[in-house]
């Protein structure tokens, strides 16, 4: 099994480094790619680009990290879901490497 994974999905790409930079300084963990996601009903959110923050590291570390990430997300422009896999199967672990970031 791998490391724990904290997502913490917020809106906009600048609140998304300020709450990665947050949930970094406040736990010893790495990041994994961001991925985004433009909803149908973007332009009744307060910020039409959804982004996807992924925390690595032990279970203890990535809960202290979303806590800190959404505490900052929060006081910006909001958070849209949080979830933490304490042991990501493998096939997750396929998907958590996938980013809409990467395509054109």
């Amino acid at each position: 099994m791998g490391e724990a994974v904290g997502i913490l999905e917020v809106f906009g790409l600048c609140t998304a480094f300020m709450a990665a930079d947050a949930g970094c300084k406040a736990a010893n963990v790495r990041l994994e790619n961001f991925d985004k996601n433009k909803p149908a009903n973007a332009d009744a959110l307060p910020v039409p680009l959804l982004v996807t923050i992924k925390f690595r590291g032990t279970v203890t570390d990535v809960e202290a990290a979303v806590e800190a990430g959404m505490k900052k997300a929060e006081s910006l422009t909001g958070v849209v879901q949080h979830y933490i896999i304490p042991h990501p199967t493998e096939d997750t672990e396929k998907m958590l490497k996938i980013s809409a970031f990467d395509k054109n």
